[in-house]
């Protein structure tokens, strides 16, 4: 279980160099081809859907000064430990004011590596 500690705090610093250098080659490095996301928020009625090849420069170039934190609530493991369920809250500081997401990521060993799966990203509001 620890090296998954260390598998989402090297995920999370690639977004934030990502925000830096507006490049996506080491957040993508995380992600499973079979990568399936959600994002949502109370206001919206559908969950919208993106996938592995889903515009993550587009994303970046959106963002000024921005920054993520990740702190996990939940660690469990399923299928005979070939998957790993996070649950967490995601911390965005956008323009130094923060937006906060309750989380579910689920990690799977592929090739020896642990690959992001699948995202469920609610943001609080």
């Amino acid at each position: 279980m620890d090296n998954i500690k260390i598998i989402l705090n090297d995920y999370f610093r690639a977004w934030n160099d990502a925000f830096v250098s507006k490049s996506e080659e080491e957040i993508r490095a995380f992600m499973s081809k079979n990568f399936i996301g959600h994002w949502a928020h109370s206001d919206i009625d559908v969950p919208m859907q993106y996938k592995y090849d889903y515009d993550i420069k587009n994303v970046l170039e959106q963002y000024g000064n921005a920054n993520k934190s990740f702190e996990p609530t939940a660690i469990t493991e399923r299928q005979d430990g070939k998957q790993i369920i996070v649950l967490g809250r995601e911390t965005n500081i956008i323009n130094d004011i923060p937006y906060r997401a309750q989380c579910m990521l689920i990690w799977e060993k592929e090739d020896a590596k642990w690959k992001l799966l699948r995202e469920y990203i609610e943001l609080e509001r």
